[in-house]
């Protein structure tokens, strides 16, 4: 950039600003991260299924942002979160299997639900990487 004041002429120079480049992987899985028997793989969430449910589904429920009361409803509520999180992490299965888990290893089945929205909630994996450069067209 030129200025000319009076007789002096000023040269201004600008330095490029480096580019700022953000790019996000997410990698998942269209399966549970864990089986509907890996209870013994997060002991806590396991403990807690077993000694204090109601406290247990109810945090489970709220940490996937649904109300805390959904468990209340017993089957319907318990049905209502296995497909939800199916659905929203896309993880393949069929409203019959839901059915078969939630009747028949409904404990087991929360655990499995918890299981899964801690590891995606915590380690979904998110790799950023920044790149520092000049703009194209840009030398120095």
């Amino acid at each position: 950039m030129r200025h000319e004041v009076g007789m002096a002429t000023h040269i201004t120079f600008q330095q490029p600003q480096p580019v700022m480049t953000q790019q996000v992987i997410q990698l998942q899985s269209n399966q549970w991260s864990t089986g509907i028997t890996d209870c013994c793989y997060d002991m806590n969430i396991c403990c807690c299924a077993t000694w204090c449910f109601h406290c247990f589904a109810g945090n489970t429920s709220s940490d996937f942002g649904e109300c805390f009361c959904l468990p209340l409803l017993f089957f319907s509520g318990s049905l209502a979160l296995r497909v939800a999180v199916r659905e929203r992490y896309h993880i393949q299965g069929s409203i019959c299997h839901d059915c078969m888990y939630v009747t028949f290893c409904n404990i087991c089945s929360w655990c499995q639900i918890a299981r899964e929205i801690k590891k995606r909630k915590a380690g979904m994996n998110l790799m950023i990487i920044q790149a520092t450069g000049f703009p194209p067209g840009v030398r120095y």
